[in-house]
């Protein structure tokens, strides 16, 4: 079985789950796992590992992510997106692309965010969303993310009291545009919620490296990202000998090298064989890829 990563430009309307499903359908195998959940309306970049891949994903830095999206001002949903009743409707005519390119400056940067009370984080042990959807009021604590780019791309013109907006976000995990879609109309004093969401990079990968599932399933052969490409481009390369590489395939400690973070190590054949960490002097094996 072949393994690796595959990178999937997910369709509205699917949970991650859904695709890893599918994915397991086309590959012939129910090891498959996802990294960097999307909420079933957003589409765009999901990262998906296969066999044995699926022990690099959260090893993955996808710390850094992208999207395009439309928000609508003038009306606040429970959900802060479209998929939620409408709470509030107050008129955004007046609203001026110059304010909200200034509310936008203010969302910008190292923010404290609240979470939308959808979100997945537990509270008392159980998701906030299914408290929310069981009739619930809950209070999630702000937290601090980074939100390096967040711009106007074009404002449609007022329509029936609402100003639908397309913006480009580049922020750090953890951010919820969403929020950042109910904050934008809270400062307006309009409200407003979000009703179109892409995410067009997660890391190092980007929408020219997504496949559909349909361009998937009608593949001659599994499109993948091999294990050894996976890991020689998502983290720093460490080369050993034939030594050192039985040792590291058994599981054993190498000298350090200096290096910082998750990096894979190679054998004189090319081939990944685990990724390791240095800590205490020591590198240790975070995974092993490839035992000996």
């Amino acid at each position: 079985m072949t393994n690796g990563l595959v990178v999937v430009d997910k369709p509205t309307g699917w949970t991650s789950h859904d695709v890893v499903g599918r994915v397991r359908r086309i590959v012939g195998t129910r090891r498959v796992g996802h990294a960097g959940t999307l909420d079933p309306m957003a589409t765009g970049v999901l990262v998906l590992g296969v066999e044995r891949a699926t022990k690099l994903l959260g090893h993955l830095a996808l710390t850094d992510k992208s999207y395009t999206a439309t928000i609508r001002l003038g009306e606040s949903t429970v959900t802060d997106d479209a998929e939620g009743e409408v709470l509030v409707a107050v008129p955004a005519d007046r609203v001026t692309e110059g304010a909200v390119r200034a509310a936008m400056l203010e969302l910008t940067g190292r923010i404290e965010q609240v979470p939308s009370q959808v979100s997945a984080i537990k509270v008392d042990g159980k998701r906030s969303y299914a408290r929310v959807r069981s009739g619930e009021q809950v209070v999630l604590a702000p937290r601090a993310v980074t939100v390096s780019r967040f711009e106007l791309v074009t404002a449609a013109t007022p329509r029936a009291g609402v100003l639908d907006v397309s913006v480009q976000v580049h922020c750090s995990t953890g951010t919820y545009v969403r929020a950042l879609a109910r904050d934008l109309g809270a400062r307006l004093g309009v409200g407003g919620h979000l009703t179109v969401l892409r995410r067009t990079r997660v890391g190092p990968f980007d929408l020219d490296a997504a496949l559909t599932l349909e361009a998937l399933a009608g593949a001659a052969e599994p499109v993948l990202i091999g294990l050894d490409d996976a890991v020689a481009g998502c983290f720093p390369r460490r080369d050993v000998d034939d030594g050192q590489a039985r040792a590291v395939g058994h599981g054993g400690r190498l000298p350090p090298m200096g290096l910082s973070g998750p990096y894979g190590v190679f054998g004189p054949d090319g081939h990944v064989i685990a990724l390791m960490a240095e800590r205490d002097g020591v590198a240790r094996s975070l995974v092993v890829l490839n035992p000996a």
